[in-house]
């Protein structure tokens, strides 16, 4: 049995939906926890589980990894769900509070800040409570379903992955499925299975999960437009690309 980390968003529910449908974890194949982002490359790192849905900034900390499978968490171009909220314009931003649930996504707005939008603002770790403290010259990096909550409160709301596609004219991959140490294939792949089934019905995913979440949530055209889950060599430039380019801030 693999015991699975999986990111709790939204963007997630064709996997979920692939390994709930497959029936993995009545088989005793997979153990499935749902957690942040963060959580995920926590427990990876940790030994708690055997595979994570991870950041992908996360695997430069890894002394040795394994990406598994084809499938992905990316975008080409708007994402809709990782942006940088704020009351006023690029250039009048002081200072930016990074969203504690993702590391890929807070590196990626350094290195955009640094490298395309070429402002210089303060970066400050988020507590809980933050979005509350997002207002005047303060703007934040916020992440996943809380988005779709919070966009229309800023005047100004800058999509990462779409700014990232502007500048490198490439995908984005936010998160893969990573072990630490050598997975089976015989146990890795029906896992892959499921999840290729749940992402070629999205659709199915969606009405799936549609009462948990409220009216205003975009989620078909979330799940069918805006998420991109196939690992291809295309996205698989790009995440060599942004690792690349993250090593030139690991250090700031």
């Amino acid at each position: 049995m693999l015991r699975l980390s999986v990111v709790s968003y939204l963007n997630t529910a064709p996997f979920i939906s692939g390994i709930k449908k497959a029936q993995l974890e009545q088989q005793g194949l997979v153990e499935l926890s749902l957690d942040y982002p963060a959580i995920c490359a926590q427990k990876l790192i940790s030994g708690q589980v055997d595979v994570g849905l991870v950041p992908v900034a996360t695997l430069p900390l890894l002394s040795n990894y394994s990406i598994l499978g084809n499938t992905c968490i990316g975008a080409h171009g708007k994402v809709d769900s990782v942006m940088l909220l704020s009351d006023v314009p690029l250039s009048e931003i002081e200072e930016i509070v990074l969203d504690f649930q993702s590391l890929t996504s807070i590196n990626l707005c350094r290195l955009l800040a640094r490298d395309y939008w070429n402002i210089a603002p303060k970066f400050v770790h988020a507590e809980r409570d933050f979005i509350d403290t997002i207002k005047k010259n303060r703007a934040g990096v916020v992440i996943g379903d809380r988005v779709f909550d919070h966009a229309n409160r800023f005047e100004y709301a800058y999509d990462l992955s779409e700014t990232w596609y502007n500048w490198k004219n490439l995908p984005f991959v936010f998160a893969c499925w990573v072990s630490v140490n050598p997975v089976l294939a015989s146990d890795w792949n029906p896992i892959e299975s499921a999840l290729i089934q749940g992402i070629s019905h999205p659709l199915e995913a969606a009405k799936e999960v549609r009462s948990l979440y409220p009216a205003h949530y975009p989620i078909e055209n979330y799940l069918t437009e805006r998420i991109s889950y196939n690992l291809d060599s295309l996205k698989r430039q790009a995440l060599e690309t942004f690792l690349t380019s993250l090593s030139t801030i690991s250090a700031d």
